[in-house]
């Protein structure tokens, strides 16, 4: 992967930090996210909760753990961390955006819409479109046409909500395709690139 000999460089200072201050809740996020991004979906989630039972204060800022809990298929865990996570980031696309993924994949699309929370004032113009495509109030082609005014950060942006929206419709093919582009063609030094990449791996895509 992009980057990879620097995420197994970061592994290790993260586990060197972690030797020497066992007790410091953001070394084990760090290492979390670097297990994430290097594929170890429970490593991840192992260092998120050490960092939680260490400080029971970041448990609303743990995103990180709502996307490790996507991946290890712990749905109602993933719509909790996110419900969670917007008490103190409600105008957060992404975060309603991945509670409404983890409702798709648990309960299906239909209770998944019911349930998708108001976000009005997301600063990124390319989320709040993506947020218009889950809400039904565009279509996909909305979102690539606004993706493609933003750059490769809009086009990355763009593949990769289509991607997970139509895994969650079981679009399999169009799932594959957009995820496929997000990682493959519009690299960006971003925890969500990486992400594209481990959903391209873990389901075997190519």
């Amino acid at each position: 992967m992009f980057f990879s000999n620097s995420l197994e460089n970061q592994l290790q200072r993260w586990n060197e930090t972690i030797r020497n201050q066992p007790k410091n809740p953001n070394a084990y996020i760090r290492r979390g996210m670097v297990n994430f991004q290097l594929g170890k979906i429970d490593a991840s989630i192992q260092d998120f909760d050490i960092a939680e039972q260490l400080d029971v204060r970041i448990k609303p800022y743990l995103w990180q753990r709502g996307l490790s809990y996507y991946y290890a298929e712990r749905f109602a865990e993933g719509a909790e961390q996110f419900e969670i996570d917007l008490t103190v980031n409600a105008q957060d696309v992404e975060e309603t955006v991945w509670r409404y993924l983890c409702i798709a994949r648990s309960l299906g699309v239909e209770e998944a819409q019911k349930s998708l929370l108001t976000v009005k004032n997301d600063p990124r113009r390319i989320m709040q479109r993506v947020y218009d495509l889950y809400a039904v109030n565009c279509t996909p082609d909305d979102v690539l046409t606004f993706g493609e005014s933003k750059g490769i950060k809009g086009n990355f942006y763009s593949h990769l909500y289509l991607g997970l929206y139509y895994e969650a419709q079981n679009n399999l093919d169009l799932a594959q395709d957009y995820m496929v582009k997000a990682a493959d063609n519009y690299k960006i030094d971003d925890y969500m690139w990486y992400l594209a990449g481990v959903h391209k791996n873990l389901r075997g895509w190519s």
